[in-house]
């Protein structure tokens, strides 16, 4: 057999073939969030599927690459690499609105979507290793130097995609610009190989099909980002009310005529927190100076300093500075874009009391200022869940050490059934609070996952004024917290610990 590949010409195929599957995996999560949303078993499922591709494709591969002449298996396999890539825009909106986001769906979708094309590109590895092998003295070689190729293109494709691409391009014009590319590579390499460069009128008339089919794909998102595909979606029946939409859930509602409606039960609790807690104008010695009453305790109107985790569609901050006027608020959000859409849609007006620093909360809290802050809201979601390294008690001992010792810290998580994050959550604050409440559904705590907002402070958890019909709060929250364990930094199964919806 004359040999159709230089060494480098192989090594190039088997980068650019595994760079190609890595990029799929990465945007794989992108497209699917807005169906399954964003969790360890969504990448788990991705994860598993490409490595599944990957081990049939190379076994297939090799085996083909045995019975027939492998120089002319490349071309074809790269272009039907690239239609597959293409067809899995439209498999994803085809399939997508119907999956639901159970463990199955996590697993179903990216099978459907990601399998076919993951399996075609990774058999182009064996069957170039084949055309190169001619002298089993050399097979060590051979397989190593397209190994270590493989090795890197894969690298390559994950660094490119995840810190590049993503965050300057939208997910789908990189899925077809990859197809594009892969095609265009196979067309080359069938013509050099001694196969047609140019399809027929039925090859060419399925390209343009699958082509098309990519290109006016359903697609959910109005803007993406790095950490979300979302929407903004104005209320039929209010017009001046605004819903933020990020993947499968409505992350936030803005009335932008009256920054007091919160719209949501859980946002309408956090309210009642905020109103509830009255902070001693002297910090908390009681002098009885500067207030009303001479009591020494604040009142409801009093502006209090405020750390959000999350901001999502900044309705809190907005609710505190029009209900208590003089207030500071710094909003830690990781994702850049969305402050941009909540600046341009939801009426956000970036100020000195109302800051907004971008960036991973666990990374800027060690800078912030010992007692600074009257209020934290944890308001930090990716999905259905809040990201774990917010969670363990780490994290929490710094929450304690930046508030006031009246201060309250009131984080949001959406549990049910039996309530295992949120009550392993409330026993890691109180780990570090004296105090700690729950707020939950009135009728109790549903198998489905709902809302339920965490209190926890040094000082006696303030009496609150709720709405019966929006929660109650837990007389007894030792029992409710039962036997759950503390999460750490090395413990922090949350998801798992999470009702499924």
């Amino acid at each position: 057999m004359s040999q159709a590949l230089s060494q480098s010409h192989a090594r190039a195929l088997t980068f650019f073939t595994s760079a190609a599957v890595l990029v799929l995996e990465i945007i794989a999560g992108r497209l699917m969030a807005p169906y399954v949303g964003v969790s360890l078993e969504t990448f788990t499922g991705i994860i598993g599927v490409i490595l599944a591709g990957i081990a049939l494709g190379s076994a297939i591969g090799g085996r083909v690459a045995d019975d027939r002449d492998p120089r002319k298996l490349i071309g074809p396999a790269l272009i039907i690499g690239g239609l597959l890539s293409w067809a899995s825009l439209p498999i994803i909106g085809v399939i997508g609105p119907g999956v639901g986001s159970s463990l199955t769906a996590v697993i179903m979708l990216p099978l459907f979507a990601f399998f076919a094309p993951a399996a075609v590109l990774s058999a182009i590895s064996p069957i170039v290793a084949k055309i190169r092998v001619n002298d089993l003295e050399e097979t060590g070689a051979v397989v190593g130097g397209l190994s270590a190729a493989g090795t890197f293109g894969a690298l390559f494709g994950t660094f490119i995609t995840g810190f590049v691409l993503i965050s300057s391009i939208p997910t789908r014009p990189i899925i077809i610009g990859l197809g594009a590319a892969l095609i265009v590579a196979g067309a080359i390499y069938a013509g050099t190989a001694g196969g047609r460069s140019t399809p027929n009128v039925t090859e060419a008339g399925l390209g343009a099909v699958v082509f098309l089919a990519a290109v006016f794909a359903p697609n959910p998102c109005d803007f993406e980002s790095a950490y979300s595909c979302g929407r903004v979606v104005v209320d039929e029946e209010n017009p001046s009310l605004r819903f933020l939409i990020l993947d499968t859930l409505r992350h936030g509602a803005v009335d932008l005529d009256d920054p007091t409606h919160l719209e949501f039960r859980y946002t309408s609790l956090i309210g009642d927190a905020i109103d509830g807690l009255r902070i001693s104008p002297d910090g908390g010695e009681g002098s009885g100076e500067g207030d009303a009453d001479g009591s020494g305790e604040g009142s409801a109107t009093d502006p209090l300093d405020s750390l959000h985790i999350g901001g999502g569609g900044f309705s809190t901050p907005r609710y505190l500075e029009a209900t208590r006027p003089g207030s500071t608020s710094l909003v830690l959000e990781i994702d850049g874009v969305l402050v941009e859409i909540a600046e341009e849609e939801l009426d956000l007006q970036v100020s000195d009391d109302l800051q907004v620093r971008i960036g991973d909360a666990r990374l800027a809290t060690p800078d912030l200022e010992t007692d600074g802050y009257d209020v934290i809201i944890g308001d930090a979601f990716a999905g259905l869940s809040v990201p774990w390294h917010l969670t363990t008690s780490e994290f929490v001992a710094e929450l304690d050490r930046l508030l006031v010792d009246e201060g309250l810290y009131v984080m949001n998580v959406i549990d049910g059934g039996d309530s295992g994050f949120a009550r392993a959550s409330l026993r890691t604050l109180q780990e570090h609070f004296d105090h700690v409440g729950v707020i939950i559904p009135p009728d109790g705590v549903p198998d489905r996952p709902v809302n339920q907002i965490l209190l926890a402070s040094d000082s006696p958890i303030p009496d609150l004024t709720i709405d019966p019909e929006d929660g109650v709060l837990v007389d007894d929250v030792q029992s409710y917290i039962g036997d759950a364990e503390v999460l750490t930094d090395d413990f922090a199964p949350v998801e798992q610990l999470a009702a499924n919806p």
